[in-house]
């Protein structure tokens, strides 16, 4: 519901790999132009724009670096908000159980003196609660009376 993590970090390498392919890039047009046999200013002319670029390139790719990390931030947060709801899901969830357990063994007890037995406020209340949806971040903000 909230992205994977998994598909967040898996990008954030990508971008990481094309950082690597753009300087990579930069160096050859560089070298390229540097291994040129050529003199004069003209030859003086495209080695400056090629380092010009090559600079920009690198540019792009510390961009590209930038942009790895905020997405690698951004997916470590996804899997902690995940885990949360989850964790938050299974101890209400146990916590729902064992007042529904609670309530049906209430409601078998048959006192031979006739005394009815309820359940607790709180037992009611996680039997009648309504929950979020699964995985919903809604589990987070999620308040029970004495819990």
């Amino acid at each position: 519901m909230y992205g994977d993590a998994t598909v967040i970090r898996r990008r954030a390498a990508q971008l990481r790999e094309q950082a690597v392919d753009v300087r990579a890039l930069a160096d050859r047009l560089v070298a390229g132009a540097d291994g040129i046999d050529w003199s004069g200013r003209a030859a003086e002319d495209l080695r400056l724009r090629m380092r010009d670029r090559a600079a920009q390139l690198r540019q792009v790719a510390a961009l590209h670096e930038t942009a790895a990390e905020s997405l690698a931030r951004h997916g470590a947060e996804v899997g902690d908000l995940k885990d949360a709801i989850a964790d938050a899901e299974r101890k209400v969830g146990a916590l729902v159980a064992e007042a529904r357990t609670r309530q049906a063994e209430l409601s078998s007890y048959d006192d031979a003196a006739g005394v009815t037995r309820t359940l607790s406020r709180e037992d009611q209340e996680l039997v009648d609660a309504d929950l979020p949806p699964a995985g919903h971040k809604d589990w987070l903000d999620l308040t029970l009376q004495g819990r």
